[in-house]
């Protein structure tokens, strides 16, 4: 009799561990995997964005979904993650829109644009304004959905080991700088559009293979290198007031997200972005000073300068607009934008975004 007793409490036991095996499986949701990879290797100062991103969204979505990174190069060459992402070959990757202009112009008003929006500008046409939807609907084209994880300071401008004070000190340079439209400018000025990813920039400048080069922040064209291989510095840098970072993540796989997911990626773009913006705002104190301490010289143009850079590249814009319908209703949500910050910008003035006082209190 024991013995049956036994045996029926081991029965039921295992059958209620067996229960409790089921429910524990079926309760435990499963996690998801990504692979993220990136135009920029560890050597580019501007994969602390992906970084940032990354590490925010491992931290808020912990559980549901883990994304392992590949640093740009690792996985397939820069210029191959765009496709990689559309095509699924990796569900999401960190990138500059700018890079994309060949498939899109629309793109080259996304990432930077000569004489266009500036950090601030960008923020608040992105998270207050229609921008977001601009990007979806360009990303969109391609099978993508875009986040936002970042923008620049104001990128240097031209380096070089020719002083470069004027617009006629260009004619007749070779010069690596990036963007359709920039190239457009550079022929309008005389100089010769080179392209090169930024890894190949160091040894182009220091055997002479090109006369100057741009890439972006002081703490990222310090990290470069560039303050071994130039001499002269020229700001400010029209050609790129800014520059946005962000994630592509493949449609498909976006969609197949839940509502609490997509908006936990989002937010972690958000807080990525933010952390981004500030390390490289207060980077430049730092590398600004590094760049004058190497003996590099800082020339500023005149600003009859940037009135005829204006007036260049707006004729380009008009050109563009007429061939591209996304690229002329991208260029008409932000000049509207201008348009109507004006009257705030100008009452803003001196304390627009930044105010240098003619005097400092002695708080010593």
């Amino acid at each position: 009799m024991r013995k049956k007793v036994f045996v029926v409490m081991l029965a039921i036991a295992l059958v209620f561990s067996f229960s409790l095996a089921i429910s524990s499986a079926v309760a435990a949701p499963k996690v998801l995997k990504w692979k993220m990879t990136s135009t920029w290797p560890p050597s580019i100062d501007l994969i602390r964005a992906d970084y940032a991103f990354v590490e925010a969204a491992n931290q808020l979505c912990k559980g549901r979904l883990e994304i392992k990174f590949f640093t740009g190069g690792t996985l397939m060459p820069s210029y191959e993650v765009f496709d990689a992402v559309g095509k699924g070959t990796v569900e999401a990757a960190g990138d500059w829109p700018n890079y994309w202009a060949g498939k899109d112009p629309v793109f080259d008003t996304l990432g930077s644009y000569p004489m266009g929006m500036t950090p601030f500008d960008y923020f608040v046409w992105i998270y207050g304004g229609e921008g977001r939807k601009i990007y979806e609907e360009a990303y969109g084209k391609f099978g993508m959905m875009y986040l936002v994880t970042g923008v620049t300071p104001m990128e240097c401008g031209i380096r070089s080991n020719k002083p470069v004070k004027s617009l006629e000190d260009i004619k007749g340079m070779k010069i690596r700088m990036s963007g359709q439209a920039q190239g457009k400018l550079l022929k309008d000025l005389g100089a010769a559009q080179i392209a090169m990813s930024g890894q190949e920039i160091y040894q182009a400048l220091q055997k002479g293979v090109i006369d100057a080069a741009e890439f972006c922040s002081p703490s990222c064209d310090w990290g470069m290198g560039f303050g071994e291989v130039t001499k002269y510095w020229a700001v400010p840098g029209w050609h790129q007031p800014a520059s946005v970072m962000g994630v592509m993540i493949n449609q498909k796989v976006w969609d197949s997200l839940d509502k609490d997911l997509q908006e936990d990626l989002k937010l972690a773009a958000k807080a990525a972005c933010v952390k981004f913006t500030a390390e490289q705002y207060y980077d430049v104190i730092e590398y600004t000073k590094k760049f004058e301490d190497k003996g590099v010289q800082i020339n500023r143009y005149d600003d009859a300068v940037l009135t005829r850079i204006e007036k260049l590249i707006n004729k380009h814009t008009e050109e563009t607009a007429k061939n591209n319908p996304l690229f002329k209703k991208s260029m008409q949500s932000q000049m509207k934008f201008k348009k109507d910050f004006a009257k705030w910008r100008a009452m803003e003035t001196p304390f627009s975004f930044g105010y240098n006082p003619t005097e400092y209190p002695n708080l010593d």
